[in-house]
C-alpha cells in the first residue's frame, strides 16, 4: 500500500488495498500513480457515464443544490468507477454526485477505482476493512453504502456480513443524510457518533447546524445535546420547537462562557423570549458561579 496519506483519510485509503489487484497506470500529464483497488483524484474528463445507468432523470433544483454544496465543501463521498483502459474510467455508482461535480466546475473528483470483475474481491475487502479502528463513522457509513449500491445487498444482508445489528448499520447510513459540514465535523473528530445520532433526529438542516455549532463551541456532551434535541423538537404544548440564533445570542453565549468558565446555553425564539441554562457539577462550582454573578 502506498504510504502516502490520502487527503480523504487513512481509513478510506485502506479500503480495497490489495497487492494482488494493484495494477497501475501513469498519467502522461503528471507523475501521479493511480492504483486500482484504492482511491484517486481522477480528471472529470476521463470519466464516462455508465450506459446501463437505470436512472435517467435527475431533479434539476436538487442537483443545483448539491452542486453548490460541492463548491463550498468539496465532494465528500467519492464516486466509484471501473477502469476501462489507459486513463479511461466508467461510472459504476455516484452519477448524481458526478453530474453535480461537473456543474460545480470541478476538474478532478475522488473515486474508488475497480477492475471489471472484482465483485468477490470488493466484498471481501469491504468486510475485512470495515472493522479497522482508524475508520471514522462517516467512512464506515460509506462502506455500508457501497455494499448496498455495488453489491446489491439489503441492510439485513450487510448486517450479517459485518456481524453488526441491522439497527447499527441503519444508524451509520443515516449519518450520510446530515449536512456536509457536520459530516466533515464527524470525520475531523469534532463531534462523536453519539452527538451525530442525536442530531439525526432533527429534520431541519438549519436547526441541525445551529446545534452542531453549539456542540463545537461549548463542548457539549452527548447527554447535553440529546436533551437539547428533545427540547427543540417538543415544547410543553407538544408543538415542534426550533432553535434560533442571532449575533447577540452568540455574543452572549461567548461572554458568559468566558466569564463563568462553564458551557452556558441560551435558547431564543422568534418572539424574543428565551432561557439561559447554566450547568454546574457541584455545590462548590455553583457557589463560585453565584460569587461571579452576585459580587
Amino acid at each position: 500500500m502506498n504510504p502516502k496519506r490520502n487527503a480523504l483519510g487513512r481509513g478510506l485509503g485502506a479500503l480495497l488495498a490489495s497487492p494482488e489487484t494493484d495494477i497501475t497506470t501513469r498519467s502522461a500529464s503528471n507523475n501521479d500513480v493511480q492504483a486500482v483497488g484504492g482511491i484517486s483524484n481522477l480528471p472529470v474528463v476521463q470519466i464516462e457515464a455508465n450506459p446501463f445507468q437505470p436512472r435517467s432523470f435527475f431533479e434539476e433544483e436538487a442537483l443545483n443544490e448539491l452542486a453548490e454544496s460541492i463548491r463550498q465543501m468539496g465532494l465528500i463521498q467519492p464516486v466509484t468507477v471501473r477502469k476501462m483502459g489507459y486513463d479511461k474510467y466508467q461510472l459504476i455508482s455516484g452519477e448524481r454526485r458526478f453530474r453535480a461535480s461537473q456543474l460545480a466546475g470541478l476538474t478532478e473528483i475522488p473515486a474508488y477505482i475497480r477492475i471489471a470483475n472484482d465483485q468477490a474481491m470488493l466484498e471481501m475487502a469491504l468486510v475485512e476493512n470495515i472493522q479497522r479502528e482508524e475508520l471514522d463513522a462517516i467512512e464506515i457509513a460509506l462502506a455500508y453504502q457501497r455494499m448496498l449500491e455495488e453489491l446489491k445487498l439489503t441492510q439485513e444482508e450487510v448486517s450479517e456480513k459485518v456481524a453488526k445489528k441491522r439497527s447499527t448499520v441503519t444508524n451509520y447510513l443515516r449519518l450520510l443524510k446530515l449536512p456536509p459540514e457536520i459530516q466533515l465535523g464527524i470525520r475531523a473528530r469534532k463531534i462523536t457518533m453519539g452527538h451525530a445520532r442525536a442530531l439525526i433526529n432533527l429534520d431541519d438542516p438549519a436547526t441541525q447546524m445551529a446545534l452542531y455549532q453549539q456542540i463545537v463551541s461549548q463542548e457539549l456532551s452527548v447527554r447535553d445535546i440529546e436533551s437539547a434535541v428533545r427540547e427543540t423538537k417538543t415544547e410543553n404544548t407538544g408543538k415542534p420547537a426550533r432553535v434560533f440564533t442571532s449575533p447577540l445570542m452568540s455574543r452572549a453565549i461567548n461572554l458568559l462562557n468566558q466569564r463563568l468558565s462553564v458551557p452556558v446555553d441560551i435558547k431564543s425564539r422568534k418572539n424574543g423570549k428565551g432561557q439561559i441554562n447554566i450547568p454546574f457539577k457541584s455545590e462548590q462550582q455553583l457557589n463560585e458561579i453565584l460569587r461571579i454573578l452576585l459580587p
